[in-house]
């Protein structure tokens, strides 16, 4: 993992542990010891289906950055579904509070997406490699030029 993308997770991780750790506080006070663990759970799915996400969308921009575009979309879609699906699953449940489940999910994911909106248009990643440009410019001097 580069060092930006370690940044990224850091600066997207963090304030969601932080959105966790008040919603299971909220929902403990709310909702007593169902209601955080339920929020408990909901903060570990989103924080990791996001993550998972993360981690496939640079390993994308690595080895097929032709597709870095749409594969972010699809990766975006699926990620949705899932979190719908593990909603669905535990719809019915009774070990813990589904409302709590539910709504720290729901802004785990929120503040997720913010911190790593923020994060990377926070990031300083250079659009053109500054080296392989000078050798361009170098092999394509016309002849007779002085370089």
């Amino acid at each position: 993992m580069q060092s930006n993308d370690a940044r990224t997770l850091l600066q997207s991780a963090v304030p969601t542990a932080v959105a966790g750790v008040v919603a299971v506080v909220v929902s403990g006070v709310l909702a007593g010891g169902k209601g955080a663990l339920g929020a408990t759970v909901g903060t570990l799915v989103a924080g990791g289906v996001m993550a998972l996400g993360l981690f496939v969308l640079q390993r994308t921009a690595r080895s097929l950055p032709h597709l870095f575009q749409s594969m972010g979309l699809v990766l975006y879609v699926v990620q949705f579904l899932i979190s719908a699906v593990v909603l669905a699953v535990f719809r019915d449940t009774t070990l813990f509070n589904t409302r709590a489940f539910a709504f720290a999910l729901l802004a785990a994911v929120i503040v997720w997406t913010g911190a790593q909106t923020r994060a990377h248009l926070k990031a300083k990643i250079l659009y053109v490699d500054p080296e392989s440009v000078d050798a361009n410019a170098k092999k394509s001097a016309p002849a007779g030029s002085a370089t």
